[in-house]
């Protein structure tokens, strides 16, 4: 059994591991795209939104509807794609245990 200053010592450890994941993870860029590229979106690896493209095609249909719903599709891909690679991330870290980050 460990005493409880090594629970500490892995407590730290484990802490610095995230703060230095989480700052890796805000450079991480991920992409997503709807309506055949016409929206693309791009968040860092905290879900924010970083780069939003829209095609001047998508603009010729004049559907505001349309267009709102493209915007959506694509950030709420890239902001799924992100949460699933940080969720993995954190799991590799704190060997499987689900903390709330």
């Amino acid at each position: 059994m460990k005493s409880f200053g090594d629970m500490v010592k892995q407590a730290q450890k484990m802490q610095k591991q995230m703060g230095d994941l989480q700052e890796k993870l805000g450079e991480e860029r991920y992409e997503a795209t709807a309506g055949g590229g016409m929206v693309k979106a791009v968040v860092d690896g905290k879900q924010l939104l970083k780069k939003l493209e829209i095609s001047p095609k998508a603009l010729e249909e004049k559907d505001v509807t349309l267009l709102e719903d493209l915007l959506i599709t694509a950030i709420g891909e890239a902001q799924r794609t992100s949460a699933e690679k940080m969720a993995e991330a954190y799991s590799k870290v704190t060997g499987g245990f689900n903390l709330p980050f």
